[in-house]
């Protein structure tokens, strides 16, 4: 059986906070993968008061870190110097970096390199970015940039179901297939949403309402594969969606 993630940011601390004690208490989840706001450390404090295993997100393009960007490096270091506070304190097993966006992933390399955590996990990515990104494609998004990016930088890699489904239609791959080359890079840790299988831009859709074969994709991964769940969470006040996308994904696992 996989161990399950829940997919927090470090500024969930009104509701989705209080939400998680209680679900962890009722073995809802094993663990919570916390993505780092920066200029958040106050915040660390309550979620080390939880005593739950954590994973942590490094910030993306959205919050300032793009390591595709040689001339970001010094902004990038300051930024990770907050992330591995987090993880420091919080014990994580593994700190995931997006690759950057309209960079080169030779830079990102260089960069994950220098970083040298043996946390380190470089997650893939879809190649059209979200339009609040303002770069025209993202990095680490196939196959060979994410196997440069781990060999160079001696990381670990976090494959995200929805990304390699989004690379896989803009480059006119099937994308199963492409999931299935993406293995061989042996993933830690997955990240998995559903989606709408022909899409270039990942959704996090909720576990029923895109088009994802659930039972086909599972067939392919390793029974004991870490899940970290990152679909949509309609409510402010609870983390019912949630719960209901991990008794679906158990049902489809047995």
């Amino acid at each position: 059986m996989p161990r399950i993630g829940l997919k927090l940011w470090n500024i969930n601390i009104d509701y989705y906070l209080p939400e998680a004690r209680k679900l962890y208490s009722q073995g809802i989840f094993d663990y919570i993968e916390l993505y780092i706001v920066p200029g958040h450390l106050a915040e660390l404090s309550l979620w080390k008061g939880l005593e739950i295993p954590f994973d942590i997100h490094a910030p993306h393009s959205r919050h300032g870190m793009n390591l595709a960007k040689k001339k970001l490096r010094e902004t990038n270091l300051q930024l990770y110097a907050e992330t591995k506070t987090y993880a420091d304190e919080l014990n994580a097993r593994h700190i995931v970096f997006h690759g950057g966006a309209g960079g080169d992933y030779k830079e990102t390399a260089k960069q994950l390199e220098n970083i040298s955590d043996p946390r380190a996990l470089i997650e893939n990515k879809p190649i059209e970015p979200l339009p609040f990104i303002k770069e025209d494609f993202y990095v680490g998004s196939v196959i060979e940039e994410i196997g440069f990016i781990k060999n160079f930088a001696k990381c670990g890699f976090c494959l995200d179901i929805g990304h390699a489904f989004c690379a896989a239609n803009y480059l006119g791959f099937e994308p199963y297939q492409y999931v299935e080359q993406f293995m061989r890079l042996s993933p830690q840790i997955m990240h998995l949403s559903d989606l709408k299988t022909n899409g270039t831009q990942d959704e996090h859709l909720n576990f029923g309402q895109g088009d994802l074969d659930l039972k086909r994709l599972l067939n392919i991964l390793p029974a004991n594969m870490d899940i970290t769940i990152e679909t949509e969470k309609k409510s402010k006040e609870n983390l019912t969606d949630f719960v209901a996308d991990v008794r679906f994904l158990l049902e489809k696992i047995k």
